[in-house]
């Protein structure tokens, strides 16, 4: 199932409208989507279609859209809808997706022409209402509209819609022979052309559906700026009357128009009474711990951080210390203060993603070996995770360290929620140098969890096992730095072998290796079989001074997520499914991990001993493939990857011997392509 929504974000693109846009997105669809940005450029060369559920073209500039986006981009996207998928065009973003624009006629901001995608057949004229100012807010006002039923019953009126130069869809009632259907005009109290026509429509389009909005649906009612705009708004509400309803009939009003698009919304805003509906939860404390069969380990890393820990100045709790670090500043807090901390963090809710993002990171030490009681961990028990951890250690014979070291998941930041396990260690250089390793932090939900390159990784509240782990590779002459890239490859082998272990019946067997860093499950599908994504390994290194590297290891791996996302669960049968736990995955992957790392640090960091396995767990053997990276495009085979450097290995399939009379290679790099496994091509990448 396509889980993306792409955000158009290029020229013209008002970055008001683009901000509520991700954030009212992000509300209703999470957890079951990914809600992100698109440039243009993606837009024109990615394989973004097979995977997008939604594509949205918010407000801003009309005539920016078309030059940036005219003729590569919007060919792609009438045939994206055509073949079923679902628009949603704002503003700009639905002047652009009519098939003509008549804007301002004559006055001096006048913009007249035809538009390529025409997913509404007529004409889209504006502005709606008068005293429009480019790049402001001096005109922006808040307007009623009355929403169709679509049983034809009654209209309902959505109150205090913000617009700010949008149109009305001339004709609109009159095209149902052409697929258009009318879903909401304005009050025909309204001041302005557009009193009493269609501001908003659902058109099908092909297999697809595309569904424009003059005004803006995406701008939350009781934030800046339609506070501002109420003053202007005659018919609309006083800023003291925006109030929790209002805006959660907002969203409901989004929701609606999300379902009539074909995508699955959480819970409706409107049932939380009295509540914000646009409050995001904030983060929780992250719990210093270790497996208590080593009370030292967590004493040897406080010992380690002290010197970086200053007193909390202004805290009425002696014991409190703090890191002010690049990115983030921790609050360190003994185990006696674990109720009070928690229960602080558990009443907090921010407004936007700004204020989350300035909130100072708390962290519970608990020494000795002790662990927090249960009621402060409910979503992942550190005693079953320690005890299947030890579990799994004895059986692959994993030896016993000393005082000063431990084994790869003995030591752990746990936080039942945090922005992400990767920024928290790799954006904050000071702990991350300080720490030592191994570390594993790990999180029940990440609020703004990252994947390869600009990507997003989904994190519902529950079911989804992430984390990051920190290492060291020994600085020695017989380790070379571009052994690193090996890493990725080493940690995705090791989550695909330790899903053989836990997952009963040869379900295990499914889970496969995609180039460079994903990881897929097979399924059968109506049609056989298909491959669906289920995780990835996100790697990434710092080198401090003297040439230490500091690699933090990032997985996410889907468990035991519900539909509509694609997890391990779904694998098993009801039976065995409600046997599987975060607890167990983990405390598996773990082990092998470590097994596999310690004969890559023996080997040099070679990756030959791991060679013949991951060629049998990955996907790509002897597949045919397009290279669209070279002019004119070839057809190749894929054979490997590189030993020296971790490059995917490729062979044109027309045959062809290098200058020194071998077979001709093409080497790619994992950073500088993407592979689109289902259209079977890959592409440079923008």
């Amino acid at each position: 199932m396509s889980i993306n929504v792409l955000i158009y974000n290029g020229p013209g693109v008002s970055q008001t409208s683009f901000a509520h846009t991700l954030t009212s997105l992000r509300h209703l669809l999470s957890p079951n989507y990914t809600v992100t940005p698109i440039t243009p450029a993606s837009l024109i060369s990615d394989p973004w279609t097979a995977s997008c559920a939604l594509l949205v073209i918010p407000g801003g500039r009309d005539l920016p859209y078309v030059a940036s986006l005219q003729p590569g981009a919007t060919d792609r996207i009438k045939q994206y809808v055509r073949e079923g998928g679902s628009l949603l065009g704002i503003c700009a973003g639905a002047y652009f997706s009519s098939a003509r624009v008549e804007w301002e006629v004559s006055t001096r901001m006048e913009v007249i022409g035809d538009r390529a995608l025409g997913f509404f057949p007529g004409t889209s004229k504006g502005c709606a209402f008068p005293g429009f100012v480019y790049e402001s807010e001096a005109g922006a006002i808040l307007i009623d509209v009355k929403v169709s039923e679509k049983d034809g019953g009654e209209e309902m009126t959505a109150r205090g819609l913000y617009w700010n130069g949008g149109g009305y869809f001339d004709g609109a009632e009159g095209m149902q022979s052409q697929g258009v259907r009318v879903l909401a005009r304005y009050s025909d109290g309204a001041e302005g052309a557009g009193a009493g026509k269609p501001a908003a429509v659902l058109c099908d389009v092909g297999e697809g559906r595309a569904i424009l909005w003059g005004p803006h649906i995406e701008f939350p009612l009781n934030r800046q700026p339609a506070l501002s705009a109420a003053s202007v708004a005659a018919a609309a509400p006083k800023p003291e009357e925006l109030v929790v309803e209002l805006e959660a009939a907002r969203l409901d009003l989004l929701t609606e128009n999300l379902e009539l698009l074909g995508l699955q919304c959480s819970t409706r805003a409107s049932k939380s009474k009295g509540v914000d509906p646009m409050a995001i939860v904030g983060t929780l404390p992250q719990l210093l711990v270790s497996t208590p069969s080593k009370p030292h380990i967590i004493s040897n890393i406080i010992s380690a951080l002290t010197p970086i820990l200053s007193p909390m100045p202004t805290s009425a709790n002696a014991t409190c210390r703090i890191l002010e670090d690049a990115h983030d500043t921790f609050r360190v807090h003994e185990a006696s203060m674990s109720s009070e901390v928690m229960t602080q963090a558990r009443s907090r809710k921010v407004t936007d993603e700004k204020e989350l993002g300035a909130i100072e990171r708390d962290i519970v030490v608990f020494e000795g070996g002790s662990l927090p009681p249960a009621e402060q961990t409910p979503l992942f028990s550190l005693t079953t995770y320690f005890e299947h951890l030890s579990l799994a250690r004895s059986e692959l014979h994993l030896k016993e360290n000393g005082k000063s070291v431990w084994g790869i998941g003995e030591a752990m930041l746990y936080g039942e929620r945090v922005t992400s396990t990767q920024t928290l260690l790799d954006k904050n250089p000071t702990l991350l140098s300080t720490l030592p390793s191994s570390l594993l932090s790990l999180a029940t939900q990440q609020l703004s969890g990252r994947g390869r390159g600009s990507n997003v990784w989904l994190s519902p509240p529950e079911g989804c096992l992430q984390f990051s782990l920190l290492l060291r590779p020994p600085q020695s002459p017989a380790f070379r730095p571009s052994s690193l890239v090996f890493i990725q490859y080493l940690f995705g082998l090791a989550v695909v072998e330790a899903c053989r272990k836990v997952l009963p019946n040869g379900a295990g067997e499914k889970v496969r290796l995609k180039w460079p860093n994903d990881l897929y499950v097979k399924l059968e599908g109506e049609g056989g079989e298909v491959l669906k994504k289920v995780g990835g390994i996100l790697v990434t290194t710092n080198f401090g001074g003297g040439g230490v590297a500091d690699v933090v290891v990032g997985c996410g791996l889907n468990v035991l997520n519900p539909f509509p996302t694609t997890s391990l669960s779904q694998l098993l049968s009801p039976q065995d499914a409600s046997a599987l736990t975060l607890e167990h995955v983990a405390a598996t992957i773990l082990p092998v991990f470590e097994q596999m790392w310690g004969t890559f640090l023996a080997r040099g960091g070679t990756f030959e001993p791991f060679v013949d396995l991951y060629l049998q767990r990955w996907l790509h053997s002897d597949k045919i493939v397009t290279l669209t990276t070279t002019t004119p495009h070839r057809e190749v085979r894929v054979v490997g990857i590189t030993p020296d450097y971790g490059l995917l290995r490729t062979v044109p399939t027309s045959g062809g011997e290098s200058m020194w009379g071998g077979p001709e290679y093409i080497d790619l790099q994992p950073d500088g392509n993407s592979f689109d496994m289902m259209a079977g091509l890959i592409r440079l990448k923008k």
